[in-house]
C-alpha cells in the first residue's frame, strides 16, 4: 500500500491520480472528507480505502506492516491565517508524529515542505542543510513548515528513507476548491472570463516595476513526477527544492492565460493590501542543483506551456484530473 495524506486535497488529489496512471491503485487516502467541495478530487479516484486524518494513526498502527511508503502532503496551507495554534497542531505536531510513526515501523516517508520557508529570500534559496536553521519565514504558514524542516535534521532517529521537498509556486489542475489560496492562473483565468480583465498587485518596492514581481511557479504534473522519483528511488536523504529553478514574473504567468484564453491583455495594478505587505515574497527561484545531482533529469515544463495545458485542458472544460 502506497499512503497519501492530503488526498482530497489539490497537490494530493494530483497526485493520487498519477499513481492511478502509472499503475498504483493498493492507495490510502487520509485527509478529512467533510468538505463537499473536494469530492471532485477523489470521487472517481482508484484506491483501496478512505481514511479520515483524525483516525490514521490507530489504522496506521495495525496496518504499518502492509504500507511500502508515505506520501505527507496534507496541511493547512493557508498563508494569511492568524491561528498559531491551528499551524502548530496540523503542520507541525501532527508531521512529527507521522516521522515517529514512520521510524517505529521502518515505513519511507516523503513529505511536503514550502518555498515559503525561505521568507524574502535574504538567505537565498539554497536547500542545503547547513543553511536551513537559518532561514526566516514570512507567515505562520511558513513557519510551521520551517519547524518541522529543522526538527527533522536534529533528529538521530528517522525512517529507513526520508525526503522533504520544499514545493514553489504550484499551479494546475484540481485547485478550484483553494478559494484565494488558489494560484493565480486559476484567479486569472475566472477575472478574466468574468471581466475581461485582470488586477495584479502593484509593486511596493522602487527597485521592482509593477508586474515585475517574480516568482518559480511550478506545474503540478511535475510536482508528481519527483514523488514518483523518490517512490522508486531511495538513496539520498534530504530536503530537497523542487521547482522549475527559473523564475518568472507575474505579467509572464498573466499574459500566457490571456493568450490560452485568446484574449488581449488587459491587465490593471491595484494596491497590495497593507496587512500582506510585510509578509509578501517579491522573488523566488529554486535552487534545484541537489535534486540534479541525485538523478533527477527530468526537464521541467515551462511556464507558457504549463498555463496552456491548464486552462485549454482542465479549466475550459470544468474537470479534474
Amino acid at each position: 500500500m502506497i499512503v497519501v495524506t492530503g488526498a482530497a486535497g489539490f497537490i494530493g488529489s494530483y497526485f493520487v491520480g498519477k499513481l492511478n496512471r502509472a499503475g498504483f491503485a493498493n492507495l490510502v487516502l487520509v485527509d478529512r472528507y467533510d468538505d463537499p467541495a473536494k469530492e471532485r478530487n477523489f470521487q472517481f479516484k482508484e484506491y483501496a480505502s478512505l481514511v479520515d486524518r483524525e483516525d490514521f494513526f490507530e489504522w496506521f498502527r495495525k496496518n504499518s506492516g502492509q504500507v511500502e511508503m508515505v506520501f505527507h502532503l496534507g496541511a493547512r496551507t493557508d498563508t494569511i491565517g492568524q491561528e498559531p495554534e491551528s499551524y502548530e497542531t496540523l503542520n507541525l505536531r501532527y508531521s512529527q508524529n507521522l516521522w515517529k510513526a514512520c521510524t517505529d515501523y521502518r515505513v519511507p516517508l516523503v513529505y511536503a515542505s514550502s518555498a515559503a520557508t525561505y521568507g524574502n529570500g535574504e538567505q537565498g534559496f539554497s536547500d542545503a542543510h547547513n543553511q536551513i536553521s537559518r532561514l526566516q519565514p514570512l507567515n505562520l504558514y511558513a513557519w510551521s513548515k520551517h519547524d518541522f524542516d529543522v526538527w527533522v535534521l536534529n533528529q538521530k532517529n528517522t525512517p529507513q528513507f526520508w525526503a522533504g521537498l520544499k514545493f514553489f509556486n504550484v499551479y494546475g489542475p484540481n485547485e478550484y476548491h483553494k478559494g484565494r489560496m488558489a494560484s493565480v492562473v486559476l484567479h486569472a483565468f475566472q477575472t478574466i472570463r468574468d471581466t475581461g480583465g485582470m488586477k495584479l498587485f502593484r509593486s511596493h518596492r522602487t527597485d521592482i516595476p509593477d508586474g515585475e514581481q517574480k516568482r518559480d511557479f511550478i506545474y503540478v504534473d511535475d510536482i508528481a513526477e519527483v514523488m514518483l522519483f523518490f517512490l522508486e528511488n531511495q538513496k539520498h536523504p534530504g530536503i530537497y527544492n523542487v521547482g522549475t529553478g527559473k523564475a518568472r514574473t507575474y505579467l509572464d504567468l498573466t499574459k500566457a492565460v490571456f493568450e490560452s484564453m485568446n484574449r488581449t491583455p488587459e491587465i490593471e495594478f491595484v494596491d497590495t493590501p497593507c496587512d500582506l505587505r510585510s509578509r509578501y515574497q517579491y522573488f523566488t527561484e529554486a535552487d534545484i542543483q541537489k535534486l540534479r545531482e541525485i538523478g533527477y533529469s527530468r526537464p521541467f515544463t515551462c511556464l507558457e506551456s504549463g498555463v496552456s495545458e491548464y486552462v485549454t485542458r482542465y479549466l475550459n472544460q470544468e474537470v479534474c484530473f
